[in-house]
Formats: structure tokens, sequence, C-alpha cells
């Protein structure tokens, strides 16, 4: 008979297994002769910073209430003079269309960002409340125990 170590583990891959079964985001292929930055965890808070001076109104005070509306996942392609290469959704909140297309938006208008020196990548968590205002996971403030 397996001990509990062994069942927890069995368990935890398991859980693991059926979780990416479910998991509408596939990874994507490198195309042929254009390599993709690395994502960079430094000028990652210096991009949300940049978003937060650009939109002071936009930003949600304080804690987030603890249901948010959406949460997405967008990796963001800045080129060495700061105008967006292009972004890829991680993880969309495919249940709200219009958050995507507000994000798209706000990042596209936010250019030019920050000069990373070169092309570079980052990756930010986009915390989105119903009222349109938004955290984004590096800079915020936490969120209320519901």
């Amino acid at each position: 008979m397996p001990d509990r170590r062994q069942l927890l583990a069995l368990g935890a891959a398991t859980g693991a297994a059926a979780l990416m079964a479910g998991c509408s985001v596939l990874p994507s292929l490198p195309v042929p002769g254009r390599q993709a930055p690395a994502a960079d965890p430094a000028y990652r808070r210096t991009a949300a910073n940049h978003l937060y001076r650009r939109y002071p109104q936009r930003i949600y005070p304080g804690k987030l209430p603890p249901m948010l509306y959406a949460i997405g996942v967008l990796e963001v392609v800045v080129e060495g003079n700061g105008r967006v290469g292009s972004f890829k959704w991680l993880r969309s909140p495919t249940h709200a269309p219009e958050v995507v297309a507000q994000i798209e938006r706000l990042v596209r208008d936010a250019a030019p960002f920050p000069s990373p020196g070169s092309r570079t990548s980052y990756i930010d968590t986009w915390l989105w409340d119903r009222s349109g205002r938004f955290q984004l996971d590096t800079l915020s403030e936490g969120q209320l125990q519901g």
C-alpha cells in the first residue's frame, strides 16, 4: 500500500495533468529566422511604472476587491526605441473581450515606453476591476480578503 507522500505526489501529478488538459492557452512555437526576446524582469517594473504614470486615473487605489472582473497575462515586446513591437496574451480573459481590447489599446497608446536599449519583452498580469480601473501585479497593493 502506498504511503502518504506517494499518495500526495500522485494527487498533485493527477491534478496538474487535469489542469493542463483543460488549459485553453497553447504554447507558441518560434517563428523560423526570428528569435523572440527573452522576458526582462527588470524592465517589467520600468514598464509598469510607465503605465501607472500614463494612466493615473485608471489605477485602482488601495487593495483590490476579493472578486475581480478580469485577470489577464500579457507579454509585450518593446523595441529599442520604446515603441511597442507586438504583444501576446499568455492568459486572456476570454469572458471579457472588451477588457482585452481596452488593455491592448492602453498598451499601444502608452508608447513610447522608456527605451530598453535593445529589443526586449516583459510579462505582467493585469488585475481588472468592474469599474474599469486596474492594477498591474508588479505594483499591486494586494487584495482584500473575501
